[in-house]
């Protein structure tokens, strides 16, 4: 379970950067955060994470909250940014354990290695291959191999299959919808509309730091979330 509530942040120099969002993505959910660059996604992101001090407004992820409950919370979560930064000079099966184990992951077999591995589309003969010879759609499989052997119930995305090749995003993105239909809780901030329209049980809208729309997958049944979003970029919004 993820849940914002009220959460806001304003910088030193008095920029508001996000305005009192409201979430919740409950277990086998996923929600797409939409907006423009600068539209305060990614403050978002890392306040829901715990990288950042909110003004006011509290976050709770998997029924712990961020501030006062921190290590709990954050061993709940398994964070997929736009470059997942791995050690270049160790292998990926390396740096998939390393990651597992400073994730919270303490018992687990080569056999839960190989799975994550496989599952994430990477050939066999790429598990012992240093790192720094991965392509970045390789480097994004292996990221989600990290989350799979982690085993998280609550994955947060940040713009993370941006920039990758059609058949790499695609397949990534069958493994986020697997994720969601094994009962995790995904978030996703993305101004990828097309795949949030397909995909997100739930959609909200960014715009300038403050949360535009908010609706469930019912609800997008009955509006154009390609006009609704173009509309509100462009200054408008639904009267």
């Amino acid at each position: 379970m993820i849940r914002a509530i009220d959460l806001s942040k304003r910088y030193r120099d008095g920029h508001l950067a996000l305005d009192a969002l409201n979430i919740e993505v409950g277990p086998g959910q996923l929600y797409c955060l939409l907006g423009a660059q600068g539209s305060g996604k990614t403050t978002a992101v890392h306040l829901l994470l715990g990288l950042t001090e909110p003004t006011s407004g509290r976050v709770e992820i998997a029924g712990f909250d961020v501030r006062t409950a921190t290590q709990r919370a954050r061993q709940a979560i398994c964070y997929l940014p736009p470059d997942f930064v791995f050690y270049e000079s160790l292998t990926a099966r390396e740096n998939l354990g390393m990651f597992a184990r400073l994730g919270g992951r303490k018992a687990y077999s080569r056999r839960d290695e190989n799975l994550a591995l496989r599952e994430v589309g990477l050939a066999e003969k790429s598990f012992d291959q240093l790192v720094v010879s991965y392509s970045r759609g390789m480097r994004q499989k292996l990221a989600v191999a990290v989350a799979l052997l982690r085993g998280a119930p609550v994955w947060i995305l940040d713009e993370t299959f941006s920039g990758l090749d059609p058949q790499t995003s695609a397949e990534l993105l069958e493994l986020l919808q697997a994720a969601r239909d094994e009962g995790r809780s995904v978030l996703w901030a993305t101004q990828d509309l097309f795949r949030a329209k397909e995909l997100a049980d739930s959609v909200g809208i960014l715009k300038e730091g403050r949360q535009v729309l908010s609706y469930s997958r019912e609800e997008l049944g009955y509006q154009d979330l390609e006009q609704l979003y173009l509309d509100y970029m462009r200054g408008g919004g639904i009267g």
